[in-house]
């Protein structure tokens, strides 16, 4: 078993929340709400093309096509954006359309792929949301049963959730063998909602105890965050850090530093544990300390200065993550004022400066990077989209969390 949250926490550096935070912005929900409905309006111009399909994860030209939901991890930010249009405006297209598509999730457990730790993004933002919306009984079994597979994936002796590949077949793919990543701090939040579904605490174990091991590798001393490790299945021996879409190994992917965020932050809710809300706010003063003057940060905190690529998905989920972070921390702590601040700031920016034209885009969002090094980047992503839809619910609305 790795050491305990609050050891863990202790062994990361406080930069402090930056000065720049201490102001609330200058607007407030009557400036944001117009924007939720411009994007709520732009999730139903696509209903009836995106209604039993999906839209890529990322544009092409900030025109998204269709996909289909047999592989790949990103279709339920789409579903997750027809139940916030839903909730939202009492709409029942959306709901009709996001019980529509949970029909293709359920197909998917049997006939599609399921070896992936990002079925905590897939069922938590299709079945999951859909059962706390609707209340019906057969998501909650969807949902159940894809964090069955989930659980799967966990290796006991490093304590770990394997990312990707089948663990059972390591010859396919040694690099993936007992490879975590960041980015599994947001499908945790499955396996917590199973334990409290189900009333079994297998669930929820698993999940503290690769929250755990995340802290002790993927995190490092100074705050900043590996995108993926690898430890020895066998032994639990730690084998290192390495990239797979930052800059280097040794630098902070933007992305990842903000899943890292919103993935402590909900840990410290579900696991009623104040060291990893501790840890969260370690984590996003290390990413408010380096994000860009317009509070959307670069694609790689360490990136070349000349490499200007910024990544608005990064932004929007800092975003969520932040008022997740404050809502975690006590009453009487003045971060959470700030946090707040920098979220305001944050959904300001991007609605303000990153936009899509609706003449040009089927997407939310401009400028947003799946994979810099790959060359997928100044785009839209769709999980950017979810993100900076469920930012501007959190900041406009009374709303129950899907997470």
């Amino acid at each position: 078993m790795p050491r305990a949250p609050s050891v863990l926490a202790a062994t990361v550096t406080d930069e402090g929340v930056p000065e720049r935070y201490a102001e609330r912005p200058a607007l407030d929900r009557s400036d944001l709400g117009p924007r939720l409905s411009d994007a709520v309006d732009r999730i139903d111009d696509n209903v009836d093309q995106f209604y039993d399909q999906f839209p890529g994860p990322s544009s092409e030209d900030l025109v998204y096509q269709p996909t289909d939901n047999m592989d790949g991890w990103t279709t339920s930010f789409w579903t997750g954006q027809f139940w916030l249009a839903h909730e939202v405006t009492g709409r029942e297209r959306f709901r009709d359309a996001a019980e529509t598509q949970l029909r293709t999730f359920e197909r998917r457990l049997e006939e599609g792929s399921v070896t992936t730790h990002d079925l905590g993004f897939l069922y938590t933002l299709s079945a999951v949301a859909g059962y706390e919306v609707t209340g019906d009984d057969r998501h909650r079994e969807t949902a159940v049963a894809a964090a069955d597979h989930l659980i799967d994936r966990f290796w006991d002796a490093p304590g770990l959730i394997q990312a990707w590949g089948d663990p059972d077949r390591p010859e396919e793919d040694e690099w993936v063998h007992g490879r975590m990543i960041v980015d599994t701090m947001m499908n945790l939040p499955l396996l917590f909602w199973a334990s409290e579904a189900t009333g079994e605490d297998a669930y929820a174990a698993i999940a503290e105890t690769h929250a755990r091991t995340n802290a002790e590798h993927v995190v490092r001393p100074d705050g900043s965050t590996f995108h993926t490790f690898q430890c020895d299945v066998e032994s639990g021996e730690p084998l290192g850090g390495e990239t797979h879409q930052g800059y280097a190994n040794d630098s902070c992917w933007a992305r990842g530093q903000a899943w890292a965020v919103y993935g402590y932050a909900l840990a410290a809710e579900y696991a009623n544990e104040s060291a990893y809300a501790d840890l969260a706010a370690k984590l996003a003063n290390y990413y408010l300390h380096r994000v860009e003057a317009d509070h959307v940060p670069r694609w790689d905190f360490d990136a070349p200065d000349d490499d200007e690529m910024r990544d608005t998905s990064a932004a929007a989920i800092a975003a969520c993550g932040l008022v997740q972070l404050a809502s975690v921390l006590p009453a009487a702590d003045d971060r959470a004022d700030r946090y707040r601040n920098a979220a305001l700031a944050m959904l300001d920016s991007l609605g303000e400066h990153y936009a899509a034209d609706p003449e040009r885009s089927n997407g939310l969002l401009t400028d947003a990077a799946y994979n810099r090094g790959e060359g997928d980047y100044d785009e839209c992503c769709i999980w950017g989209d979810y993100f900076y839809v469920e930012g501007l619910v959190r900041a406009t609305e009374s709303w129950r969390r899907y997470w």
